[in-house]
C-alpha cells in the first residue's frame, strides 16, 4: 500500500465520519422537535428513567443504520 492509496482513504474515512455525524445529529434534532414535550426537562428534571432508557435505545439504533448505511 502506497502512500497516496493510504491518504485517499484516510480522506474517505473521515468523509463518512463527518457525515454520519452529521446525519445522526439531524436525526436527533428531528426526535426533539417531533416530541410534544421538552425530553432535556423530562430526562433532567423530572428524573424520566423510562424515557432516557427509550432515547438511549434509539440512539443506539440511528446509529446502527447510520453505521450499516456507511459501511455498505
Amino acid at each position: 500500500m502506497n502512500l497516496t492509496s493510504l491518504g485517499h482513504s484516510l480522506l474517505a474515512e473521515a468523509l463518512y465520519a463527518v457525515v454520519g455525524i452529521l446525519i445522526f445529529g439531524v436525526a436527533f434534532w428531528l426526535m426533539d422537535a417531533v416530541t410534544p414535550f421538552s425530553i432535556r426537562k423530562e430526562i433532567e428534571d423530572d428524573q424520566n428513567t423510562a424515557l432516557a432508557i427509550l432515547m438511549g435505545a434509539v440512539i443506539i439504533g440511528i446509529a446502527l443504520i447510520i453505521s450499516a448505511a456507511v459501511h455498505g
